[in-house]
């Protein structure tokens, strides 16, 4: 059973899934369990992706990368997904936030700070999220006050990966308080050894354990005025345009994590043998692993769909949107319906369902909750 076949991937990115399928197989799904006991950052195998040239090469070439699309992205991720997601999850934060400098930013902004990452001697980071407030984009409180040397934040960030170990960052904040709340926010380059900031891990975390979330304090951390990207007052429609290519991505996160599920359960029940006979003789279970398949193929066609829509930006929002809930949604529902046929086991560490029923939950949540999804779906979808 080859679940994450090709014959759906467009031609120009298989050979570059094929890469991503042997990588995972042989650096990722080895230490997949270590780290996720562990909770610690995987440097090793983040070095080990960059040496294959599989990190940070979303990045134009022009600026030192190799220029992936949103497509071969989006098939990277489902084979480093399927082996563990907190990994997954470090290597593809690596250039995070980068697409909205390359798409918004400066030359001189590209050159300065674009190539290092495409080049694996930085990481990058996005700081959007706050203690308070997720998704709600026009309701963050970070401020950046302009002054005669350039701009002073002041507030706080959570969520944010590679809070610690990013060499800048991307950050959202305000910089008016007008009635048109969506033209009140900019976004900076803020390098992390800026004084007046301050981060710190976030704690234990349930699933994705090996990708490393932080707390961002900022107290009075000054940059020059060249550190903003764009023009002031249009990070709120960067990070629209940003997030529906991100969306396209934890798609492909949730179809890896609902290809493991579907994977570990099919492996169990038909080796397990209860009232005399295979578990997968029973027709209930049959059904079950039907129903898990079935939801997994329309979620695949539909992230698939949606990425080409995407690319030619042909309504953008609608399909990146409704590819994420229903991408993310059907790996939560086969989950727990691997859980369900593991039986009593599902619940021990050592059997990969478990940690796959922990991960699932997370890409519900970020990019945006499912609940906003609906909301834009709904909006951006009329007929």
């Amino acid at each position: 059973m080859e679940l994450l076949d090709d014959s759906i991937v467009p031609e120009h990115a298989r050979e570059l899934k094929q890469e991503a399928r042997e990588f995972a197989k042989e650096h990722i799904e080895p230490v997949a369990e270590e780290y996720y006991e562990s909770g610690e950052y995987p440097h090793e195998v983040l070095q080990a992706g960059m040496d294959a040239g599989l990190v940070a090469q979303d990045i134009s070439e022009e600026y030192g990368g190799k220029g992936f699309d949103l497509q071969q992205i989006l098939a990277i991720s489902e084979e480093f997904y399927r082996a563990d997601a907190g990994i997954a999850l470090t290597l593809q934060l690596a250039s995070f936030g980068c697409e909205i400098m390359e798409d918004y930013g400066s030359e001189e902004q590209k050159e300065k700070w674009l190539r290092p990452v495409a080049e694996n001697e930085q990481i990058s980071g996005l700081a959007v999220s706050e203690p308070q407030t997720g998704s709600d984009m026009a309701g963050m409180e970070t401020t950046a006050e302009k002054t005669d040397d350039g701009y002073v934040l002041n507030g706080e960030k959570y969520w944010v990966g590679n809070a610690v170990e990013a060499d800048w960052l991307t950050v959202y904040a305000k910089t008016a308080d007008t009635d048109d709340r969506y033209s009140n926010y900019s976004m900076f380059i803020v390098p992390t050894d800026t004084p007046g900031y301050e981060a710190e891990h976030i704690p234990e975390k349930m699933g994705m354990r090996a990708s490393k979330q932080g707390h961002i304090v900022f107290d009075d951390c000054e940059v020059p005025e060249e550190n903003l990207i764009g023009t002031e007052g249009g990070g709120f429609y960067m990070l629209a345009d940003f997030f529906n290519h991100g969306r396209i991505i934890v798609g492909g996160h949730s179809l890896g994590l609902a290809a493991a599920a579907i994977e570990e359960a099919w492996e169990f029940v038909h080796e397990r043998r209860a009232f005399g006979r295979n578990v997968s003789e029973f027709q209930a279970v049959q059904h079950i692993l039907a129903d898990m398949r079935m939801e997994f193929e329309a979620a695949r066609a539909l992230n698939w769909r949606a990425a080409e829509k995407v690319e030619n930006n042909e309504d953008a929002g609608f399909w990146a949107a409704a590819a994420k809930t229903k991408s993310t949604e059907t790996a939560v529902d086969v989950a727990e319906r691997g859980m369900q046929l593991h039986g009593g086991r599902s619940v021990l560490n050592e059997y990969k369902i478990s940690r796959v029923y922990r991960d699932v939950r997370i890409p519900v949540i970020y990019e945006g909750a499912n609940e906003i999804q609906r909301n834009l779906i709904y909006r951006q979808g009329a007929l």
